[in-house]
């Protein structure tokens, strides 16, 4: 009896560490035993991710100090401005004005500031607005490994949170006019960004917040990280499942995104709907009466929300569900 136990623990164990059998789709994935999964790189690429390299200490060594911030308006709509922490003579010679709203965009893993999220989300933003777009290049700790990155977030997050707040009191600027975006682990880094900044923003939205290692970390996205915090999941096999949002919406069940082949591409989805909406807001989600109801797509309830977008004072609670097209603007 004793060899057959140790025989299936042999088992589980070689299944969970092994390479996933099906090329780019994380069905295998089971939080807390799977070694491999895949994720989006920032181009909508699918990336390999090892679950069980170490982290890389030294590359922890500067995170945050690394970070750059990229500001983009109507005036330099196609090439940044790099503003630097603490040097005001980067705001004073730069097209940052404190009367326009703040948007702060947050890159995820194997990503920079000229991924794929940040062009889209910036089009979108000055396509409708004036505004100040805040690009976040964390590349250094984003190209290292998964665990590594993952455990340099707090401080990416903290270095964020504390360059929104000295441009703010160096050069105007309103709390309740700041919006942060994040995808993947960039969705948890927002979060904590707006979490230990000296203000709240009044919006997040966090896009497919990654789980590996974030399941049970206390630093995971929760709803107290801005006074409106909006979830959009579309690739529930690997995203933070655990309802974190005022808001948490599942478009098309939170997975097998339409038009898309992979689970790459389902992640990914999840800005480009982000997107679609700052620019024409036509996505409408249903409350659901629970999770299972969002995921098995068969919400009834009677409340209906617009998803994303980028009204500032959009305010609600609960768990909505919609379908979209497969191609844009969806």
């Amino acid at each position: 009896m004793k060899s057959l136990v140790i025989a299936v623990a042999l088992v589980a164990l070689v299944s969970s560490s092994a390479l996933p059998l099906v090329p780019e789709d994380n069905s295998h994935y089971v939080e807390g035993e799977s070694r491999y999964v895949w994720v989006a790189d920032g181009d909508d690429n699918p990336l390999l991710v090892d679950l069980y390299e170490p982290v890389i200490e030294e590359e922890l060594a500067r995170s945050g100090a690394d970070n750059q911030y990229w500001l983009f308006t109507r005036r330099n709509a196609n090439s940044p401005q790099i503003i630097i922490n603490g040097n005001a003579m980067s705001i004073w010679g730069s097209n940052y004005l404190g009367s326009r709203p703040i948007k702060v965009i947050v890159h995820g893993l194997a990503a920079n500031g000229n991924s794929q999220i940040n062009s889209m989300l910036t089009s979108a933003w000055l396509t409708v607005g004036d505004v100040n777009v805040i690009v976040v290049d964390w590349r250094r700790l984003a190209g290292s490994n998964y665990a590594t990155a993952t455990n340099g977030a707090v401080d990416v997050g903290r270095a964020i949170g504390n360059f929104v707040s000295w441009l703010i009191s160096t050069a105007g600027g309103n709390w309740n006019d700041v919006h942060f975006t994040g995808v993947g682990i960039g969705a948890q880094i927002a979060a904590i960004a707006g979490r230990l900044a000296n203000r709240r923003p009044r919006r997040i939205t966090a896009l497919n917040p990654i789980s590996p290692m974030w399941q049970n970390n206390a630093n995971a996205i929760r709803r107290t990280d801005g006074g409106y915090v909006e979830v959009i999941h579309t690739d529930n096999t690997i995203t933070n499942t655990p309802l974190s949002g005022h808001v948490d919406f599942f478009p098309n069940g939170g997975r097998n995104q339409p038009g898309c082949g992979n689970t790459a591409c389902s992640q990914s989805r999840s800005y480009h709907l982000f997107a679609s909406t700052i620019r024409t807001n036509h996505l409408i989600g249903r409350q659901c009466f629970s999770l299972a109801d969002a995921q098995n797509i068969r919400c009834s309830g009677s409340i209906m929300l617009h998803m994303g977008n980028g009204i500032i004072s959009k305010n609600s609670f609960g768990i909505f569900g919609l379908t979209t097209g497969g191609s844009w603007p969806f």
